[in-house]
């Protein structure tokens, strides 16, 4: 009798086993082949699909840009989505002279003390023009310098900011490079502080745009560049310093807020436009607008730049036609799929009526387990008339575990529990 019992014992639990192995396995080849009914109706086949970008690039007459720019490499941007509106050479790695300083400024204003004592070097002090005209072992406090550096762009404060944050020019321009890689920027090398020319000491027009664009973001950099004047002491001798705004943009157009002009004789006249009206915040960039004597093409252009910004374009939501986001299965996963989510911030951006934007979903049909919630499961990219603008990433909104054994067993209890 009891003999009978355990035969009868392994043999039903050798059936659970057989059942238990042939159900995994049968759950696999079904997940694999996008045969599972649960969650086959909640994937979105057109992840896959790329959109057509083939299509005709004829605009309206009223929106062409119809100016010609003296510069040699300029760009229009959008200082809220980084969105190029317009561009001549603006890839091009160019010399930028003293709008360097925009850097320099940001640089000292986020990794400095604006209460600091700033001691001026014979390096600093042997600077050549433009000069705040100090001494060696002048002293000033480092707020004070700022507006030596922007709204004259004295060559010799430059080179002092630069030896105290970052204990040596050198030092200094590390901290500059290390910034152009945080904001994703490839074609942007700084040498020198004050913009000098110096081999290896180069931006693009583009470049420098989003640089400008990063730097108004700050309150205090804002206030600098539109100061009209500035008084302060050299704080052994009480020495008193002014310095002037030599920035004419500011008395041009209305709402406009800076930003720094530069020349050199490699460079040519550059100039670096801020403007601020309505809902609109421009940047301009003009690099090699021309040279001497006609140091006010860099004004023509920049008033040319703005003014097409202003009259052409206006905000849209380029996520306006932005597909759902379907669930996504998930091959032996405790559940059949996970939800995806996307944190676009940058959804309105200035257009003009002409300019058309696709999206393309790369986001794959099915995944292996285990997924975790947070996880990069794919992208959606903007394309405007046919140029890709950014790149948003989809992430997994929930976790998915992998399937054990364990998790088998259960479900083949549960069954069997059911059926009985």
């Amino acid at each position: 009798m009891k003999d009978k019992k355990n035969r009868t014992l392994i043999i039903t639990l050798a059936v659970i086993a057989i059942f238990l192995f042939g159900y995994f396995q049968y759950n696999t080849f079904l997940s694999k082949l996008g045969q599972n009914k649960e969650s086959v109706g909640k994937t979105n086949s057109s992840y896959n699909a790329l959109v057509n970008l083939e299509r005709s690039k004829v605009e309206k007459a009223e929106d062409q840009a119809d100016f010609k720019l003296a510069a040699k490499g300029a760009v229009l941007l959008d200082a809220k989505s980084n969105h190029v509106l317009y561009s001549k050479n603006g890839n091009e790695e160019l010399p930028m002279a003293s709008t360097t300083k925009i850097m320099t400024c940001i640089v000292a204003l986020e990794y400095g003390n604006l209460d600091d004592v700033v001691t001026f070097s014979k390096r600093a002090a042997s600077m050549p023009d433009v000069q705040l005209n100090a001494k060696t072992g002048a002293k000033f406090k480092l707020g004070d310098l700022l507006y030596s550096l922007m709204l004259e762009s004295h060559n010799d404060t430059a080179v002092a900011i630069a030896e105290h944050v970052g204990g040596s020019v050198e030092g200094f321009a590390k901290m500059m490079n290390k910034k152009v890689k945080e904001l994703g920027l490839s074609h942007t090398n700084f040498v020198t502080p004050n913009g000098l020319d110096a081999v290896e000491h180069y931006t693009t027009a583009k470049e420098l745009a989003i640089i400008a664009s990063y730097a108004i973001k700050n309150e205090k950099f804002v206030e600098i560049t539109n100061t009209p004047n500035w008084s302060f002491k050299e704080e052994s001798s009480k020495s008193t310093y002014n310095v002037q705004n030599k920035n004419r943009f500011l008395s041009l157009m209305p709402g406009a807020m800076g930003v720094k002009t530069g020349f050199t004789n490699n460079a040519g006249y550059c100039f670096v436009g801020a403007l601020k009206r309505d809902d609109k915040t421009l940047i301009s960039v003009v690099l090699g607008s021309g040279w001497p004597p006609h140091k006010t093409y860099k004004w023509r252009d920049t008033q040319y730049l703005m003014n097409y910004g202003l009259d052409h374009f206006g905000y849209r939501n380029v996520s306006e036609n932005l597909q759902p986001l379907y669930d996504v299965r998930v091959i032996n996963g405790k559940q059949d799929a996970i939800k995806l989510e996307m944190d676009d911030s940058t959804k309105d951006v200035l257009l003009r009526n002409s300019d058309e934007v696709d999206i393309m979903y790369n986001i794959p049909d099915q995944l292996e387990a285990p997924v975790k919630k947070g996880d990069q499961i794919g992208t959606v990219t903007y394309y405007i008339n046919g140029e890709k603008y950014k790149d948003v990433p989809v992430t997994s909104k929930n976790t998915v575990a992998k399937k054990d054994y364990r998790f088998c067993l259960d479900k083949i209890i549960d069954l069997f529990l059911s059926a009985w």
